[in-house]
This record gives C-alpha cells, structure tokens and sequence, in this order.
C-alpha cells in the first residue's frame, strides 16, 4: 500500500529539485591533533584545551554566531567575529524558516565576518546546533575540509573560565570561494525517488513527540509523523546534556547510527522540522566519516504536502546493522 500511495503521488506532482553540495578537502592539520577513539578520528571537532592555546594564531579565523549582536558584545571568546544567524538562513520560497540563502547574499555575509579560503575556521554558539549549522553551511560552501566547530561551544569555555572579551569586533574582510554543488541539500524528490533503497538511511533529530505524531503535527499545521521508514535518532542523544553540550565519544556516536542500521557505505539524510537540529546529525555523521545529505525543508516542507507518512514508534531502533 505504501509503494501505491507514493506511486500516486508522484503522478499528482512533482517537486523541482532544489539540492546543493560539498566540495570534499582534506582535512587540515590544525585538525588532526585531537582525541581520537577506536573509532576513528573525531574529524571536525577541536576542544577548548585546544583552541586556548591557539588564541594568537593568525591562521585561525574564530567565529561566533548567534541572532543577537548584543550577547556578542557582552562576552565572546578572545579575537572572535560575529556571524548573525539570520543571514546565513532565510525563509525560503516556502517560508520554511532555515533554508541556504541565495550565494550572493550567504558569501558576503561570511566574508564580512572575516571567513577566507585560506584560514582555518573555528565555530562555535551557545548552543551547538546553531554552530552546526554554520558548519553546515560551510560544508555546502565547499570548506568543510578547514571548518570546525568547538566541543562544548561558548557554554564548555565559560564554564572552565577561560577568557573573554566583551564590546565589537572588526575583523579584517575575508575572502571565501563559493564551491557549492548538488550533492549536499537533497528535496522531496530525491527522497520519494530513493525509498526503496536500502543504501539511504533517514534519520529523524526530532523529539519523539514530533516523530510518532503525538504532538499533531507541528501543533495542527502538518500531518503528524515522520517520512516511513526514518530512524528516530533525536539530536540531543548526540550530546552529554543541554546543559553540558560536548558531544559524546566518538565511539559511543558511531554505536547510536549503528543501532539504527547505519553501515559504512550507506547514504545518511537528515532531516527535523525545518533543518536546524538537523545539522548537528549532519555534522556527527560527517565527522564519523558518513556519506551524508541534509533534506532542508524537513518536516515543514514534507508534512506540509501530499506525501506519504507514518506515525508511531520507530520500528527500526536497535536492530543492527541491515
């Protein structure tokens, strides 16, 4: 029934695809030197220990980002530029809220920020998935390969009193190379197109209420549920508490895709509401070293459409590897 349902669909309508991608570099050196797991390397991720040391380094550009200058200026780490959220997203043509923004109006704002192609960049928030998403961004950009994002964000680096600095900053403008291709941002299409693939692996970073349906569909406005057959991995499993946001060890966050039947070679996509918690999946996987997407439109854009959908438990959790 399910195969019928979306066989109908795509005869009703079809989605222009909107997909954006990644320009995959190697990871720099300043990267290379942080705590590694049976794992595998924690790629992307430095530690406080780590960037306290490198405060003075003129090879790192560090950026804060936040939708408010003004908590900013009040305490920022050390030579940090401001990066304002609400440039580095826009509402999109179906008012979705978090979608990229146009090239020419995304470079310009991380440029201003003093964001280069030959710098290592340094992310990090209040709150990790507002970092993620710059990271995201980035990764969209082409310079994931010299972008990471601080363990713990500004929340780990105030709570081992390390220093700060309050008032503006005026970084010197950088200069930042758009490489962005289509293998990144994936859309309804691309999803409906891969259902049945065995290789694609969704994963749901929503709270369960907003996987199973019981919170009605983001409160009456979309079908309640998820896209059948996601895994419900929420966003904050990711992490050690909101209240400590370092993210797990490495081999602990590879057990958590594994439960939900991630392998090596499988496609990983992403997805929440409307991509913001999203990016912290994004760049967990990404940092394991997953070949992984991000749907932006996420659930606003699905559960919003004639599309098929399932509510419940996740019927996949802790099944291994298929």
């Amino acid at each position: 029934m399910m195969k019928n349902a979306i066989s109908m669909w795509r005869e009703r309508a079809v989605f222009p695809i909107a997909v954006a991608a990644v320009l995959v570099t190697a990871v720099p050196a300043a990267t290379q030197d942080h705590d590694k797991s049976q794992a595998g390397e924690r790629r992307y991720l430095v530690s406080t220990e780590w960037l306290a040391q490198r405060l003075d380094d003129r090879d790192l550009r560090i950026l804060h980002v936040d939708t408010r200058r003004d908590r900013f200026e009040s305490s920022h780490i050390p030579g940090a530029s401001f990066v304002d959220y609400r440039r580095i997203t826009w509402a999109g043509e179906g008012n979705v809220s978090t979608e990229i923004p146009p090239l020419a109006d995304l470079v310009p704002a991380l440029e201003e920020a003093g964001a280069d192609d030959d710098l290592h960049l340094v992310i990090y928030s209040a709150d990790p998935r507002t970092a993620a998403r710059l990271w995201f961004t980035l990764d969209y950009l082409g310079h994931g390969g010299h972008a990471s994002l601080l363990d713990g964000g500004l929340t780990q680096w105030l709570a081992e009193d390390r220093p700060t600095a309050t008032g503006p900053e005026e970084p010197s403008p950088g200069r930042l190379t758009a490489n962005a291709r289509d293998d990144v941002v994936v859309s309804a299409e691309w999803i409906l197109d891969r259902m049945d693939d065995r290789e694609t692996l969704l994963v749901d970073a929503r709270p369960l209420d907003e996987y199973t349906g019981d919170d009605g569909g983001m409160g009456g406005r979309a079908n309640p549920g998820h896209i059948p057959g996601a895994h419900h991995l929420a966003w904050d499993r990711l992490i050690t508490s909101t209240e400590a946001p370092t993210l797990l060890p490495a081999d602990s966050l590879r057990a958590l895709f594994e439960q939900h039947g991630a392998q090596e070679d499988d496609t990983l996509v992403t997805y929440c509401m409307v991509g913001y918690r999203a990016s912290l999946t994004y760049f967990v996987a990404r940092s394991l070293g997953y070949h992984v997407k991000m749907y932006d439109g996420s659930w606003h854009d699905w559960g919003t459409r004639d599309l098929p959908y399932v509510g419940g438990e996740d019927q996949h959790q802790d099944e291994g590897p298929h």
